[in-house]
């Protein structure tokens, strides 16, 4: 048997992220990165897309929307998030949520055209295998976008892991990439996108050291990895 004890361990903190409000934040501090990600998808409308670590919904909703003809399925590792993601979804008649982890994606081979996960890729417990999932759903000539912000390669990030509540990997964008060509994708390249946001004069956060630190980092860019299945 698998060893579930680190998805258990990540559904309680993203049950306890839910239950603060957390999942409904996300858009507002996302949306600077992922919508540049979404002018690179080039979605088309017949589209069917996953959202892998969905959180309370907020993207496959927008997703939703620019694929009318097509469908989104979210997936979360957090039953709460789940639930909170149907409730704000109801109305929409091609989005669906479901429980499941990009290790254990409880879906078809070949079901997407394309599948995508923001923020979620560092909190994965096993990336290899998680590429290995994505890349067996999606149909081929589909393609995979995984963003994230939390990465070797940049510097002004690494001091999140003092304040982590659960394990996370801190891999640099070749890494990833090597994921990404062991899994069996093609066409495996990698991109950074700035956070072109206001950076506040002033920062009192505990991510950062201040505002200065914010602004590197938030120059860097959060990191797309993209591939495609032959």
């Amino acid at each position: 048997m698998p060893n579930r004890a680190p998805e258990f361990q990540l559904r309680e903190e993203f049950d306890r992220w839910a239950e603060a409000g957390r999942g409904e934040e996300m858009e507002e501090k996302h949306l600077p990165i992922v919508l540049p990600m979404l002018a690179l998808m080039d979605l088309q409308p017949a589209d069917r897309v996953l959202d892998v670590g969905c959180g309370s919904g907020w993207l496959v909703r927008r997703l939703a929307a620019q694929v009318p003809n097509g469908s989104v399925v979210g997936i979360d590792v957090s039953d709460e998030m789940v639930r909170r993601a149907r409730l704000a979804s109801a109305g929409l008649t091609n989005a669906r949520f479901r429980h499941g982890t990009a290790e254990r994606i409880p879906i078809p081979p070949e079901s997407f055209t394309k599948v995508l996960s923001v923020e979620s890729a560092c909190y994965w417990h096993d990336a290899a295998r998680g590429l290995g999932e994505i890349f067996r759903v999606l149909a081929s000539g589909g393609s995979a976008w995984i963003l994230i912000n939390f990465y070797r390669d940049n510097p002004d990030c690494h001091q999140w892991q003092l304040h982590f509540e659960i394990p996370t990997s801190l891999l640099s964008a070749e890494e990833w990439q090597e994921h990404f060509r062991t899994a069996g994708f093609r066409d495996v390249r990698h991109r950074r996108i700035p956070d072109l946001s206001p950076t506040p004069e002033v920062y009192t956060g505990r991510w950062f050291r201040d505002a200065a630190q914010m602004q590197r980092f938030k120059a860097e860019g959060a990191l797309l990895l993209t591939g495609v299945k032959p």
